[in-house]
């Protein structure tokens, strides 16, 4: 993801001045080796994709070669997702030097670039995506992700699955559960992030990795909801309901209370504080109320960024296309084509 990020940065950049062309043809071939190793993970015996499991896991390897999986369905398994970019033929069409690049890496070293690198063809053009995740991990993951037994949170994505409530992972005597609020042990200070709660930026980076393949793939890409049943949804159709369910910490509902404001009467009744709103560093990950630090507005605050994507209605004037080839960001439910 770090990789594809200054590659991008490198590409808008080189709309002004062509040197970062080379930077950008640097950061996109580290990606690719980075990639590669960690789908063949050196020719070892073990993967960190787990087949049976749909889900990446991570692997002790001991000295003597044997190794055992940490079977742990949390955010850690789900963050291969964010490392998503797309390079439109078209776009990449007046980067001269980059495009000559990307062409020979493609040919030369498809041996290691065919998993993470994948061509793509829809009504929209032809597009490579690199992903490390190929159609079918992509699936696999959002059937956890969209199951409500699992993920899928009524306030965004949980960072440990609902799975280990009853079912906690122990290795070596200490057991990692699900706690949708504060953890009980004391580890680290108490700090709950990992153990259950809603965490903005994390369920953020999911909804702006959906949108980005939703893009690439387009209609023809569709999962179910609840993750194993429902009706089919496009990515983008995904990534609004996360968007909305974030956003909802913050909005009264039909009981004219917040869920932000969890059991708090000061907040939830008193007119001089009920729009007093906190932006709490999580959020339960069953109630929604808001926990941790009350002032994270450095992440927390992305919901601002959520409200002007996803709520606000269409505009009658037409808007450009995103500088790096991706539509404009879909408001309300108009879709984003």
């Amino acid at each position: 993801m770090f990789c594809l990020n200054l590659m991008r940065i490198a590409l808008e950049l080189a709309r002004e001045n062509h040197a970062y062309e080379a930077l950008a043809t640097k950061f996109f071939q580290h990606y690719i080796y980075v990639g590669a190793a960690m789908k063949r993970m050196g020719g070892r015996r073990y993967q960190l994709w787990d087949e049976e499991d749909g889900f990446f896991y991570d692997v002790l390897s001991h000295p003597d070669g044997s190794f055992e999986k940490f079977r742990v369905r949390s955010l850690v398994g789900l963050i291969p997702l964010y490392a998503v970019e797309r390079l439109e033929d078209g776009w990449i069409e007046g980067f001269h030097e980059f495009r000559s690049n990307l062409n020979w890496f493609l040919e030369n070293k498809q041996h290691i670039v065919e998993d993470v690198c994948h061509p793509v063809t829809n009504d929209g053009g032809s597009a490579h995506v690199c992903a490390i995740v190929n159609e079918k991990q992509i699936k696999d993951l959002l059937r956890r992700i969209l199951d409500p037994g699992e993920f899928l949170s009524p306030w965004g994505l949980r960072s440990l699955s609902r799975y280990h409530a009853e079912r906690p992972f122990v290795f070596g005597g200490r057991a990692v559960g699900y706690e949708p609020a504060e953890a009980d042990s004391k580890i680290k200070g108490g700090n709950s992030n990992w153990r259950g709660p809603v965490w903005f930026p994390t369920s953020f980076l999911m909804i702006e990795s959906l949108r980005k393949l939703g893009t690439a793939f387009g209609p023809r890409l569709k999962v179910p909801a609840n993750g194993a049943d429902g009706p089919m949804r496009t990515l983008f159709e995904v990534a609004e309901d996360l968007a909305n369910r974030l956003i909802r910490i913050f909005t009264r509902g039909p009981d004219g209370r917040r869920p932000v404001h969890g059991r708090r009467k000061k907040f939830q009744e008193d007119p001089h504080w009920r729009d007093l709103i906190l932006f709490h560093e999580y959020f339960d990950g069953d109630t929604g109320e808001g926990l941790g630090a009350s002032h994270q507005t450095g992440w927390t605050g992305l919901v601002a960024s959520l409200i002007d994507e996803w709520r606000r209605p269409p505009q009658p004037s037409s808007r450009p296309t995103h500088p790096h080839g991706a539509s404009p960001a879909p408001r309300g439910r108009r879709a984003a084509g």
